[in-house]
Parts: structure tokens; C-alpha cells; sequence
């Protein structure tokens, strides 16, 4: 348990947030959002004693432990990986490091004979003695082999490296978990896997997450932080986001009467309840439904961007045609051979890999950026695309402000028009004369997608388009492509984008690929694409 007492905290002249009273239970999970800046990451620091709060305290259940995602990834380079992981639990670890080191004295004596038993029946009472098959178990799962379990952290990739720091977090399964973005890098796989253990996590969990499925799955609440307030709210973030959206229209419909809100509100809590509840979704908690309060529904203050696309024209018959494409990565591996797929009228394609490479070298092919080993592809004569590529770094290495650099991509470069749709974007007031170089990550992502609503293409290709966005940007781009005319060819590592855009999936492998017109989740599940898995990775 964690109880938050009067905490606030102050960056100069700037109050993050303030008069923060909260009580984090065990067997619940709260997903902390907040727009970017807002003090998402700055919360969990300060619960986990990494930074000193301006006002108030923190205090754990008596004898308890907490664990923390480390976000340094060079911090244990000199340990194995099965050590990094072992030391998750200070205690036991310390207990080993002083049992070894005793056993290892050439003068044994009587005294450190009788620190040694007590040393081992504390070991015994933690069931030390399958601290290392439990390490085992938590690293398979999150995907690291047993080859590697004794490899030094230093010869791992920075992608494997944050897999031991999450197993490192969970190890010894802690009192109270804070996880600080624990879906960054993990391929949708190992996101699944960690979800269904978090679901049955039975200590308190403290999560933030852009991934709105994951945080749908394990969490019972959510903590919002908004304008210096932070609010906690029974419920996943769907709840969180939808309720407050029917908050919002509620507010902005003057004259309907508060007995008609009421019984609206109701209603909105029966249907998502009755919803969660037969959901594929994989929480085991199904507390939250019962304390879902019509008082606790408000409207949020928090701006969405406005992402539209409108296509010229519709596309014709022809979107896309495939023959016969080879690509290898600049390593010699081989990503897909003999790509052969058409695209359909209204088909919005996710395409999957074990290989992330896979997608953005495809992409980069059928966007004219590379050239195929071997193959062809051709458009459709009513085609025209939109492509939102996954290094967009070449495009903001220049002093341009941000209209100037709009402009750039525009057939009409009035100041006023380009203005429109960076304002669209929330780029407004003094914001939009910054200088494109200096951009953060969300913020040229933003730009790109306004090059491409400039466009008003009938296709959209899009390389992992949730990277860098935060919640509002993710939900916005989501909502608009739900509803889009034209076709859609994307790759993301975000479930719910996924489930919620794709009503196909390709599967790209070294051996073949597989070629479903389902929705993702179905596909997940289905046995025949087991099957074909099984064979095109030779498992």
C-alpha cells in the first residue's frame, strides 16, 4: 500500500501539482495519464523516493517493498543478466552477496558458522533456492533466451537490456510496482505476456503507459493528472476517456435537464460495464466495475488534435499491386522473400513481423525511398499516397519555422491557410515560429501529420504513427482513421490502434507470409495461424 499525504511539487516559479491526498491498495493497478509535461513521470519518481517532493510525504505499508522500472540502461553493464535480475531484490540479494562471501573465507570461524544458519533460514524462509528459476521464468517470458541468462548485461541489445530491467522490476514479485512506460520496445507478443501477469498481480501497481489496450487490461483505476490536479477515478482509461467525453457533451447541452443527464450517465455505466465484462480483454479484475460512480464522471479539460484526412477522389479498383518483392536488411538478413499480396478496395492492412525491420524496409519500397532485391509493385492510376515514415529526422534538419516549413509540402501557401492546419495540430501563438530543428519527438510527428493532411490522399501509409504521440494525439489519429474512406497500410505496436483500424493482417517472415482478413485479436487466436507460424519460422 501507498498512501500520498499533501504532496506537492514545484519547479521553480511552476507548480506541477499540489494538495495531492491518494491511497494506492494492494490486488489494484492505477494508470497514471496526463497530457505530455504535465508530471506523469514526476509522480512515480517522487512515490519512489528519487526525487524530493516540495510539500508533503509518502509512506509504504510497514515491512514492504517497492521496485521501480530503471530507465538507465548502462547502469548494470558489468553483471550478468541473471544478477541484474536477482539484485530486483535487495534483500535477498544482500542476503546471498553476505552468505557467499562468508563461505568463500579461508579462516571460518564459529561465529560466522552461526551468521551463516541464520543467513540460510532467511534465505530458506524467501525460497532463495529457486531465485534463479524464478529469474528464468520471468526472462523467457519477457523473451530472453536462456543462452543469454549469463551473458553480461554489456553484450546484450538496448531492446534485450530493457527486457531484464522489467524482469529486474517484477523479480521477487514486490509489495508495490512502479512501471514507467514498461511496453517501450516490447514486440505485441511480450506485451500480452505482460499483461496477463500484471492482471493477476495480487500486490499495488503504479503504471504509465501510452498503450491504451495494456492499460485497458490490468488497470482498476486511473489517476489523472490535469492542470495541477491530480485526480483518481475508479475504472480503466476507456472508461476514463469515454465517460468524460459524454461529460463534455453533456456540459455543452444547455437545456437538457439534470434528470435526463443523470439517467444518460447511468445508462453509459451499465452498457460499459456489461461490455468489460464480456470483453476478450485479459483482466482477471473485475472489481472496477463495481465502484463505478455516475459522481465521479467529469469532463476533461484536455485538447485533442484535430486529425483529418479527405481524400480528393475515391480510389479505383487498382490500390496496389505486389509481385514477387525480396529485401534483405543492410546485416544480410533476410526479411521477406517472393512478397506477393493485391490490395482491396476499403482493405486498411496491418502488417506484422517478428522483424520490425520488415515493415519499414516494405514501406520504404512502395514508397519509391528503396529499391527491392528482386520484384515489382505498382500503384493504381487514382492512387495517391500519404507516406508517415518511422525516421522522419531528415525532415527538420533546417532553421525553418514551422509555417515556412509547411509551406514546403503545400500546393497553397498562404500564411493564414497553413496556419489552420498547424493549429489543428495545437501549434498555436508563438509556437508556430519555433525552429523545425528544435522540435521534440510528439511535436515533429504532429508536423508530419500535417504534411500529410495537406495531401488529401485516397492512401495512407504509416510506419508505427503512435510513436512519440501522446494519449490525446493517439486517440485523435485513431478516431479519424476508424472512419476514413480511403485504404490504409500501417504497422504499430499499439493493440488497440491495431484492433480497432486493420480488417486485414499480413504476417511478413523470412519463409512466406500470412494473409488474414480478420481483425487482430480474432488472428491472435486463431489456430490455423499458429499453424502457419509454426512453419514459416521453422518452430
Amino acid at each position: 500500500m501507498i498512501t500520498v499525504s499533501d504532496l506537492a511539487v514545484q519547479f521553480g516559479k511552476r507548480i506541477l501539482f499540489q494538495d495531492v491526498n491518494l491511497k494506492f491498495t494492494p490486488g489494484n493497478c492505477y494508470g497514471i495519464i496526463g497530457a505530455n509535461g504535465a508530471g506523469k513521470s514526476t509522480l512515480l519518481r517522487t512515490i519512489s523516493g528519487a526525487l524530493d517532493p516540495t510539500r508533503g510525504s509518502i509512506t509504504l505499508g510497514p515491512g514492504e517493498r517497492l521496485s521501480v522500472l530503471s530507465q538507465d540502461h548502462y547502469a548494470f553493464d558489468e553483471y550478468t543478466v541473471m544478477d541484474t535480475v536477482l539484485m530486483g531484490h535487495s534483500v535477498l540479494w544482500a542476503i546471498m552477496e553476505e552468505k557467499n562471501a562468508l563461505y568463500a573465507k579461508p579462516d571460518f570461524s564459529d561465529e560466522d558458522g552461526n551468521r551463516v544458519a541464520e543467513l540460510e533460514d532467511k534465505f530458506a524462509e524467501m525460497e532463495g533456492w529457486n531465485a534463479e528459476s524464478d529469474a528464468a521464468m520471468l526472462l523467457s517470458g519477457l523473451g530472453i533466451k536462456e543462452d543469454l541468462h549469463y551473458k553480461l548485461m554489456k553484450e546484450l541489445s538496448g531492446k534485450e537490456k530493457v527486457r531484464v530491467l522489467l524482469a529486474r522490476a517484477l523479480y521477487g514479485k514486490p509489495d508495490n510496482l512502479l512501471l514507467d512506460e514498461p511496453t517501450n520496445d516490447l514486440d505485441l507478443e511480450t506485451v500480452t505476456w505482460l499483461e496477463h501477469y500484471l492482471s493477476e498481480y495480487e500486490q499495488t501497481v503504479l503504471v504509465v503507459s501510452h498503450d491504451r489496450h495494456f492499460l485497458d487490461s490490468v488497470c482498476t483505476h486511473t489517476v489523472d493528472i490535469d492542470f495541477g490536479r491530480v485526480q483518481q477515478f475508479a475504472g480503466n482509461y476507456s472508461f476514463w476517456y469515454e465517460s468524460s467525453q459524454l461529460a463534455l457533451r453533456q456540459q455543452q447541452q444547455q437545456n437538457k435537464k439534470a434528470e435526463e443527464k443523470k439517467k444518460e450517465l447511468e445508462e453509459f455505466i451499465r452498457r460499459f460495464s456489461a461490455n468489460v465484462a464480456k470483453s476478450k480483454q485479459t483482466t482477471s479484475r473485475k472489481k472496477m466495475l463495481e465502484k463505478l460512480n455516475i459522481e465521479e464522471i467529469k469532463a476533461s479539460s484536455r485538447r485533442y488534435p484535430g486529425i483529418i484526412f479527405t481524400p480528393d477522389r475515391d480510389p479505383g479498383n487498382k490500390i496496389l499491386e505486389v509481385k514477387g518483392l525480396t529485401a534483405y536488411a543492410d546485416d544480410g538478413t533476410l526479411l521477406f522473400r517472393d512478397l506477393n499480396f493485391n490490395v482491396e478496395k476499403d482493405d486498411k492492412i496491418v502488417f506484422i513481423s517478428r522483424d520490425p525491420r520488415a515493415m519499414t524496409a516494405l514501406f520504404q519500397i512502395i514508397n519509391g525511398e528503396e529499391k527491392a532485391t528482386e520484384g515489382t509493385y505498382e500503384w493504381g492510376q487514382t492512387i495517391t499516397e500519404a507516406y508517415l515514415p518511422l525516421d522522419n529526422s531528415e525532415y527538420f534538419n533546417t532553421d525553418m519555422n514551422l509555417v515556412e516549413w509547411l509551406s514546403q509540402f503545400a500546393a497553397d501557401t498562404n500564411e493564414v491557410y497553413l496556419k489552420g492546419f498547424l493549429g489543428r495540430m495545437l501549434f498555436s501563438g508563438e509556437e508556430i515560429l519555433k525552429s523545425a530543428s528544435v522540435l521534440s519527438g510528439g511535436e515533429k510527428m504532429r508536423c508530419m501529420i500535417s504534411r500529410m493532411m495537406l495531401k488529401n490522399a485516397n492512401v495512407l501509409v504509416l510506419d508505427s504513427p503512435t510513436n512519440h504521440l501522446d494519449l490525446e494525439s493517439i486517440q485523435a489519429f485513431n478516431n479519424t482513421l476508424k472512419v476514413f474512406k480511403g485504404n490504409v497500410l500501417f504497422t504499430s505496436h499499439d493493440h488497440e490502434f491495431i484492433q480497432t483500424v486493420a480488417t486485414r493482417v499480413i504476417e511478413l517472415t523470412p519463409n512466406g507470409i500470412i494473409d488474414k482478413i480478420m481483425d487482430y485479436d480474432d488472428y491472435i487466436t486463431d489456430p490455423t495461424v499458429a499453424e502457419l507460424k509454426a512453419k514459416y519460422y521453422g518452430e
